[in-house]
Parts: structure tokens; C-alpha cells; sequence
């Protein structure tokens, strides 16, 4: 390049951003807006969740689903806010978006019904957060619903995101909702053993549990005969009990029943097998009880 050119090359070029300068200033202005839009627009709907996520006086379930509503809601103002700033004519756009809205539903179907089914799941609630369910053969304590799914954790706190519709399609089993619940225990005593024995020791070790429900018609526990099976007569222990002592009292009186029946001499039969020899030759096995 001639260097004696530089100057008038410098004089058009500057010529040249003078001209646009007040082009170039709008478009910096509109760009620097938008961005400013979209990050005001993201930090208010973050905003706007946790503070209604921490509303205490409303339940934890309709809080993490309108949060969520919220949030998506505000940044759908904002990103039509932006195309308006660069002069896109919002009301022709949403109304082609209404026009397109079919097509994107036939193609977003899953997740457009995902939020359905959260909306009838948050209507009709048939369950909270907090509450352990079991849906769509998944099963866990609920610790979030959102627009698109249900957060939950194993018992071994694995986390799980299930989507709505699929805890929407199917039977849902809420273990939490009702504040006590029936157990039953199944215990085998031997035919040679005294049953009405057995059923004293059994009961002696009910009445001696204070965290069985009494005094309600239909919920005393009590122990009764239910099956003459092929090696055993089987009892059904009942009782009722506050849903947050299922576990322990499950654990912890079936091993005081079968304590109690071993010092009580009440065995518990188990199947064995016998084998006859006749003549010095082996016969087929059959079952048998010693």
C-alpha cells in the first residue's frame, strides 16, 4: 500500500463511520438493551421462585409449582421484549405464534403434556411434597413439583426427575397421605403344637407394645388363625400403628414374636427332605416335616 495514500484512505474511512455512526450507535444501543433485558429478565424470574418458594403459608407443593410458572413466564416478557427492540412487531408475531402453535404442539406432545399433567396433579392433588409414592413402578418421597416433572428420592437418597405424565398415566400409591396404617405379620407354627398357646404368646407380646392403636372399633390388634398350609399352620398378626412406626414396629416385633414363641416351646416349621432307601436302592425324595 502507498503510504503517500493513507491519509485520504484514513479521511474516507472516517468520512465513511461518521455517516453511520448514528446507525451504528442505535444498533449498539438496541443490542446492549437486549442483553440488559435478558439478564434482568433471568435474575427476576430467579427472584420471583425463591421468593415464592419460601412462602411458608402456602404448601411446599403449589409454591415449587407456580415458582417454576413464574419464572418461565417472566422470561418469555423478556425475550418478546427483545425482539420488540429491534423492531419486530410483537402483536404480528405472537398472532403467527398462535398461528405455528398447532404445530408445535403436535410436535412438543410429550412435554406439552407433561404440563398438563402437572396442572391436574397440582388441581387435584393426590399427593404433597414431603409424602412417599409410588407411581409408574418408581418409587420415592416427593421433594419437588415442577412445570415438567416430579422430583423424588429413593430411600437411599438417589435422586429421581419423573416426568408428570408418566406419574399422571399411572396408578399412584401415596403410602404418606393417611396417618396409620394396617400391618400384618405372617407366622408358621408347627400341626404338633398347641394353638391356642400360640396365640397367647402372640398376643402377650402385642399387649406389651405401647405404640399399637387401641380403642378404636376395627383397629385393636389381635392374632388369628388363617391357613392350614403344607407344612405349617400360619397366624396373621394385625395391629395398627401411627405411619411413622411402620418400619420399627415391623422390624421390631417380629423379632420379639419369634423370641417369645421360642421360649413359649412353639416351633417354627420349616420344609425338609427326606429320603427313603429300600433294599439298599435310593427312592425319589419327598417332602416331608420332622
Amino acid at each position: 500500500m502507498d503510504i503517500q495514500s493513507l491519509p485520504a484512505d484514513f479521511n474516507q474511512g472516517m468520512k465513511i463511520l461518521q455517516d453511520n455512526l448514528p446507525f451504528l450507535l442505535e444498533v449498539g444501543t438496541r443490542i446492549l438493551s437486549a442483553l440488559i433485558i435478558l439478564v434482568v429478565g433471568w435474575l427476576a424470574g430467579n427472584w420471583v421462585q425463591r421468593r415464592v418458594t419460601a412462602i411458608k403459608k402456602l404448601d411446599a407443593t403449589l409454591t415449587g409449582f407456580f415458582g417454576g410458572f413464574l419464572k418461565y413466564g417472566i422470561l418469555a416478557v423478556s425475550m418478546i421484549t427483545v425482539l420488540g427492540q429491534f423492531g419486530v412487531q410483537t402483536a404480528s408475531l405472537l398472532a403467527v405464534l398462535g398461528a405455528a402453535g398447532l404445530a408445535i404442539g403436535l410436535a412438543m406432545q410429550g412435554t406439552l403434556s407433561n404440563v398438563a399433567a402437572g396442572a391436574m396433579i397440582l388441581i387435584l392433588r393426590p399427593f404433597n411434597v414431603g409424602d412417599y409414592i409410588q407411581a409408574g413402578g418408581i418409587g420415592g418421597t416427593v421433594k419437588a413439583l415442577g412445570l415438567f416433572g416430579t422430583e423424588m428420592a429413593t430411600p437411599d437418597n438417589v435422586y429421581i426427575f419423573v416426568p408428570n405424565g408418566k406419574i399422571w398415566g399411572s396408578d399412584i400409591w401415596n403410602y404418606s397421605r393417611h396417618p396409620h396404617r394396617r400391618q400384618d405379620i405372617n407366622v408358621g407354627i408347627s400341626y404338633g403344637d398347641d394353638i391356642d398357646k400360640a396365640l397367647g404368646v402372640v398376643r402377650a407380646v402385642l399387649d406389651a407394645e405401647p405404640r399399637l392403636l387401641r380403642g378404636e372399633e376395627g383397629k385393636e390388634p389381635d392374632v388369628m388363625v388363617s391357613n392350614m398350609g403344607d407344612f405349617s399352620i400360619d397366624l396373621i398378626v394385625r395391629f395398627w400403628c401411627g405411619r411413622s412406626d411402620y418400619w420399627a414396629l415391623k422390624w421390631a416385633l417380629t423379632k420379639a414374636i419369634k423370641e417369645a414363641l421360642d421360649a413359649g416351646g412353639i416351633t417354627i416349621p420349616f420344609p425338609t427332605r427326606t429320603l427313603e432307601v429300600r433294599d439298599g436302592r435310593s427312592v425319589l425324595p419327598k417332602s416331608a416335616i420332622q
